[in-house]
């Protein structure tokens, strides 16, 4: 081989060399960045998987919070109803008493009346007054009792009876033989009852 045909074939030898370089250049470019794309499409399928994998809210979980929310309604509705009942049992026993004790103040007034009669009844026995005259004042005394008895009132049991502050008024106190300590042993003035509640106490006089 001459000398020139060795320089040719050493040129032909490094321009197939350099030709080829640029194509492996690319390949290992392409090849570097294939990966990176990989992992992309990797990520955007989890991303897909976990949505699918989180379904929303299902029907049964919205049906046990409707019936929660329905039960707490219910429970609400009960006390209101509730309130509302005891709200209308207490105004029905306000005016239940309004009626009960309405003519209180015009009994309380009365009781002077009966006090009278029974003074001049008294009165009229010590001092032998005419029997007309102690007739009468029975007959008027009978019938106030009686519109009393009508409206309940009820005389209170006071003489030789234990001394009740809820019931009687002392007046004095005075030693006793007869009566043991805090006993009535007078009665200087009748006491009364309208129903169950006080109209007047009586007013007495209690042992030491």
């Amino acid at each position: 081989m001459t000398e020139k045909e060795s320089m040719d074939n050493v040129a032909e030898t490094d321009q197939a060399e350099a030709d080829t370089t640029p194509l492996d250049s690319d390949l290992e470019d392409a090849s570097s960045q294939a990966p990176l794309h990989g992992n992309d499409q990797a990520t955007d399928s989890e991303e897909g998987t976990e949505n699918l994998s989180a379904p929303p809210q299902s029907l049964e979980e919205k049906l046990q919070a409707a019936e929660r929310q329905a039960q707490e309604n219910h429970e609400r509705f009960l006390r209101a109803a509730a309130e509302l009942d005891n709200f209308r049992k207490r105004k029905e026993r306000e005016v239940s008493d309004l009626r009960k004790y309405a003519n209180q103040m015009l009994l309380r007034e009365l009781l002077g009346v009966v006090d009278n009669l029974e003074r001049a009844l008294a009165a009229s026995l010590e001092n032998s007054e005419p029997e007309g005259l102690r007739e009468g004042v029975e007959m008027t005394l009978k019938e106030l009792l009686k519109i009393f008895d009508q409206f309940k009132v009820t005389p209170i049991e006071a003489h030789e009876q234990p001394f009740d502050p809820n019931h009687h008024e002392a007046v004095m106190q005075e030693p006793s033989d007869a009566f043991p300590p805090n006993t009535v042993v007078k009665e200087l003035q009748k006491g009364y009852m309208l129903r169950d509640r006080l109209l007047r106490p009586a007013m007495v006089v209690v042992s030491k």
